[in-house]
């Protein structure tokens, strides 16, 4: 041992150092550090500390003094280092934050990483942090869309009100159309999905045509009533209506939800109301379709036959939708409306009193 290095290790503190060596909890630097001054005060010597920690001469001196000054509690904390480069200026940081809230002077929609690090000078790292520590993010974006119906709450109540409790001796009917579903066939085959490597399409396709899908969910059982035509007007419209009546109990009363498209209220599908009195239409508000039930099965429809199909003409397609209706309709799910009409007819106010306040 070099001069000047002289270790008592005391009962309590050898009691304190194999206590930690001992625990399976203790940090691995803290147990090599307190095998260092055991071994030492049990007059190990430099190369044997070494070998049995694995450490190295300089490491082994350093904590032997450290324990010489500060005893055990020396062994357990590290000293603070400065950093290895300069923290960013605030008013530099300021300076970024300003500038991502402002469109950017060059061409583009938003300020990229590499731009904002250009013009301010700085890393694109330390772009990076500021943005992720002030919660910026400017390459995203959220669409939306406000109602301007003036009669927004009064229909948002009639609906939300048929979903938490509809009417005694009534089926409640989410009724809308898919329109301009495309039969698309793809120009090469894909290969299949394997290990290390998932299934693939080519980018382009051959374009078969397109049918259009008439639907009408059950609120209260979540069945789903399809039919498959060619155009989208009020006489197709018509004869789905026809087909609903159709399987319609004879005894009970028909309240249709639908969406605001001219075909549903063009003036023979109206005569056709007047001649079934016992069907009720009800509108959504403008520009909400998503308060109409269906559409959550349009989704599921497109996310899971659609998207990724490959249909040799527009039979093969149509003869898709089919069978995805009666799988659908083996199991069906009833609609549970779960949002707070007066906390969307709020959110609706909050988002007109912005746009205003801004305009």
């Amino acid at each position: 041992m070099r001069t000047g290095i002289k270790i008592e290790v005391t009962t309590s503190d050898r009691e304190r150092l194999e206590a930690i060596v001992a625990a399976r909890g203790s940090p691995q630097k803290h147990v090599w550090r307190a095998k260092i001054i055991l071994l030492t005060g049990d007059g190990v010597g430099t190369v044997a500390i070494m070998a049995a920690t694995g450490k190295s001469k300089t490491c082994v001196w350093r904590w032997q003094e450290r324990f010489m000054v500060e005893g055990v509690e020396g062994l357990l904390r590290d000293k603070t280092r400065p950093p290895g480069t300069a923290p960013l200026d605030p008013v530099l940081i300021d300076k970024v934050v300003a500038l991502t809230l402002e469109p950017p002077a060059h061409e583009a929609t938003h300020w990229t990483v590499r731009a904002m690090a250009k013009a301010i000078g700085i890393a694109a790292s330390s772009v990076v942090k500021i943005w992720h520590d002030h919660g910026l993010a400017p390459h995203r974006w959220r669409s939306f869309k406000l109602s301007n119906d003036k009669a927004f709450a009064e229909k948002l109540h009639d609906v939300v009100g048929l979903y938490v409790s509809p009417p005694a001796h009534a089926i409640v009917l989410s009724v809308d159309e898919k329109s301009q579903i495309q039969a698309l066939d793809r120009t090469l085959p894909g290969l299949p999905l394997k290990r290390g490597r998932g299934a693939t399409l080519t980018h382009d396709y051959k374009r078969n045509g397109t049918t259009t899908l008439f639907a009408a969910l059950n609120v209260l059982d979540g069945s789903v009533i399809g039919r498959n035509m060619q155009r989208h007007r009020h006489q197709e419209f018509i004869r789905f209506l026809n087909a609903i009546e159709a399987e319609m109990p004879a005894d009970k009363a028909v309240h249709v939800i639908l969406g605001n498209y001219a075909t549903h209220k063009q003036p023979k599908v109206r005569a056709w109301l007047a001649r079934h009195p016992r069907w009720t239409f009800h509108f959504v508000p403008t520009s909400c379709s998503w308060l109409n039930a269906v559409e959550g099965f349009f989704a599921k429809l497109t996310r899971r036959r659609l998207k990724n199909g490959v249909f040799h003409s527009v039979v093969d397609l149509q003869a898709a939708i089919n069978r995805f209706i009666t799988e659908h309709n083996q199991e069906p799910r009833p609609f549970v409306w779960k949002a707070d009409p007066d906390e969307i007819i709020a959110a609706v106010r909050r988002g007109h009193q912005t746009l205003e306040s801004i305009h």
